[in-house]
Formats: C-alpha cells, sequence, structure tokens
C-alpha cells in the first residue's frame, strides 16, 4: 500500500482498503480542510506522530515554543496575569490623576484669561462710557474722544513692533542657519551660550544701553539717510538725537533676536538628517539643501518665533520709554522724534499721575493692547495651522 504524503489526502489504495489510513499518517476530517486538521481547525497527533516528530525524517518538524507551552504551563508565566493585572490598575489611577491634573491646569489657564479680560473691561469701563465733557477733565486728554487718544496709541505700537520684526527675522534667521548648519561645534555651542544670555538681560538694561550709547551711534547713519533719501517720507525730516521711532524699534529688534533665534536654531536642529542627505545625494549645495529641506521644515516653527519676537516688542515699556521722544500722531516719519509712542510706554509715563477716570482711561489703552496681542496670536496660530504639513511633528 503506497504511503501517504504528510498532510496530504489518503491515495486511492488506502481508501480501497477500507478507508484506514496507514499508522502515522493524518486525516482529513472534513472537505477543504487541510490533512490532519479537523474541522475547527486543530491539528491532532496519536504517538506515533510523537515518535516520529523526534526522528531525522524532513518531513515533520520540531513543536514550537507555543506547543511546549501549552503541554508544560509554566508557574512563572502563570502568576505573571495576577501581577500585569494589579500593575494595569495601578497605572489607570494614575492616568486618571494625570488626566485629572493636566485638564484642571488647561482649565486654569483659561479662567486666568478670562479673569484678566474681566478686569480690564470692569476697570475701563468708565472711560468707554463716559462723555466727552467728562474726558476733557483730564488734562492730557486735550479734548480728544476716547478712540481719538488711543488711535495714535495703537498706530506707534503696531508701528515699531512690525518695524523690529523687519530687522529682526532675517538676522535671527542668519544666526541659527549659522549655528546648526555652518559653525563648527564648540564655536555653535558658544554662540547659543551668548544668544540665550542676550534673552536674560532686564529691558531696563537695554532702554539705559539705547539712550545712551546706540543713539549717538546712530546719528550719523541716520543723518546720511535723511540727506541721501531725504526725498522719500519715511527717511525725511531727521533732527538730532536720535529718539525717534525708527531707534526704539532697533533697540526692540535686538531685545527679540535672542527670543527668536533660539526657537528658530532648535527647530532646525529637528530637521530629518534623511531629508538633507537626500538633498546631498542629489547633488544640492549647502544654500539648496537648506532652502530645499531645511526652510520648509521650519518654516512654521520660524512662524512661532517670529509671533513670539512680536508679542514681546509690542508689550515691551521701559526700553522705549527710555529712548522715544513722544507723540500722538499718525505719521510714516520713522526718523522725526516726537512723532509716535507705544500704549505700553504711555501707560508707564502717564500712571503716577492719573487718578479716578484718567486711570479708567489707561485701563482702556491697557485693553486694546489685550486686544491686539490676541489678535496676533490668533493670526499666528492660523498661519501655523496653513504650514501643519511642514510642522516637527508631522
Amino acid at each position: 500500500m503506497p504511503t501517504p504524503l504528510p498532510g496530504g489526502p489518503l491515495p486511492d489504495a488506502a481508501v480501497e482498503d477500507g478507508g484506514q489510513a496507514p499508522r502515522g499518517a493524518m486525516t482529513t476530517a472534513a472537505a477543504g480542510t487541510p490533512a490532519g486538521v479537523p474541522a475547527d481547525g486543530r491539528r491532532t497527533y496519536d504517538a506515533t506522530m510523537d515518535e516520529d516528530m523526534h526522528d531525522d525524517s524532513s518531513a515533520w518538524a520540531a513543536p514550537g515554543p507555543t506547543d511546549v507551552d501549552r503541554r508544560v504551563p509554566n508557574p512563572a508565566q502563570a502568576a505573571a496575569p495576577a501581577v500585569s493585572l494589579r500593575a494595569s490598575g495601578a497605572s489607570r489611577v494614575a492616568d486618571k490623576i494625570f488626566k485629572g491634573v493636566s485638564g484642571a491646569t488647561g482649565v486654569l489657564i483659561l479662567v486666568v484669561l478670562a479673569a484678566v479680560a474681566g478686569f480690564l473691561v470692569m476697570r475701563a469701563w468708565p472711560a468707554l462710557t463716559a462723555s466727552p465733557d467728562e474726558l476733557a477733565k483730564i488734562s492730557w486728554m486735550n479734548g480728544q474722544s476716547l478712540l481719538t487718544y488711543v488711535g495714535p496709541l495703537v498706530f506707534g505700537t503696531l508701528l515699531s513692533a512690525l518695524l523690529a520684526l523687519a530687522l529682526a527675522v532675517p538676522l535671527s534667521l542668519g544666526i541659527a542657519l549659522f549655528i546648526t548648519h555652518y559653525a563648527p561645534r564648540r564655536a555653535a555651542q558658544a554662540l547659543g551660550y551668548v544668544i540665550d544670555l542676550l534673552a536674560a538681560i532686564p529691558s531696563v538694561v537695554y532702554g539705559l544701553w539705547g539712550a545712551l550709547w546706540l543713539a549717538p551711534v546712530l546719528d550719523p547713519i541716520f543723518r546720511w539717510l535723511s540727506d541721501a533719501l531725504g526725498f522719500i517720507p519715511l527717511f525725511a525730516g531727521y533732527t538730532a538725537p536720535a529718539r525717534n521711532v525708527l531707534a526704539a524699534a532697533t533697540v526692540l529688534a535686538v531685545m527679540i533676536i535672542p527670543i527668536i533665534t533660539a526657537v528658530s536654531r532648535e527647530v532646525f536642529f529637528q530637521t530629518p538628517v534623511l531629508h538633507e542627505e537626500a538633498a546631498l545625494a542629489l547633488g544640492a549645495t549647502r544654500w539648496e539643501t537648506i532652502r530645499m529641506a531645511v526652510l520648509p521644515f521650519g518654516r512654521s516653527g520660524l512662524v512661532s518665533a517670529s509671533m513670539l519676537g512680536l508679542g514681546r516688542a509690542l508689550g515691551e515699556t521701559m526700553a522705549v520709554l527710555m529712548i522715544l521722544s513722544p507723540g500722538y500722531l499718525f505719521s510714516f516719519f520713522l526718523l522725526k522724534p516726537g512723532q509716535h509712542q507705544s500704549i505700553a510706554a504711555n501707560i508707564a509715563a502717564k500712571f503716577p499721575e492719573a487718578s479716578g477716570l484718567s486711570v479708567s482711561v489707561l485701563i482702556a489703552t491697557g485693553l486694546a493692547l489685550f486686544v491686539i496681542t490676541l489678535a496676533v496670536n490668533m493670526v499666528a496660530r492660523w498661519i501655523i495651522a496653513r504650514r501643519a504639513e511642514f510642522s516637527g511633528a508631522n
């Protein structure tokens, strides 16, 4: 009688002999089920199969670890599920605690923000609802309405902050790229430490530095700009000393360069190495690699860094107060003194002599600055959301 193949159907001769399979051979339990595997999917063995498994025949394979573990249970493995259940119970409790703490901190931030907004609205309400005759009693209002008084302050705040951002972003981008892709390792570390230290300098120190050292240095530059480009209204009418909005914006730019550089540097460090190596393998130069791989990846991070710097410039007080010659005009003359004033610097200058309704007027200007800051952050989030595919998380 022919010998059946392992796992195959019985030969016809075996069927003719009464359907009895030879000793050691596997049988088919149901049509369409592999030989030796019953309809429920479990393979059965007899004593001769166990003996055949230990011979040198290539038709049989040694039982896997699963079969051994099924036949001979391990006491240590049997006790493992109980330990795992106890650990998972403790983990669930820790997860609930962490979730509660995280949710509480998130809600706390919203509560603080709402409390600040509510305080500003409540304290500014008397000025918002005051009549022109009541506002005319404030000496430094000069008979203006509240909107007429706040308008030039908002303009001066935005102008100085945007000028500072225009000066700081290119320099910060260049410094960040130099640290991450061009400078030697030791030089990059030292320069990074210096940038981080600049961010810790108080604003009053920057104000003293700008008023006593930077203004005399900028004087010949501003004089040349006024003489050479005076036909452009932006650079016309310079008068020494350099206590104009462009000088204040220069100091603000120096103040926000460390913030933008530090964030941009960390973002550029996260650029996938495979992206850069792929660009280099295609024959790209160092600059082409940065342009095609690094800058697209870090664009959203650069926008975030710029918005952080802009927020710092919008709310800066002492440096602007110590440098800028105040004025309350809608003026684009960047080199003329006495044309502009920021909201924060105006509050610091007027608050010591304010009382009653005048305090409400100053708080109303602070409410305007609060709204501007929220608007800037919302615009930044919108820009970042549009470039989400280039973010480091993706």
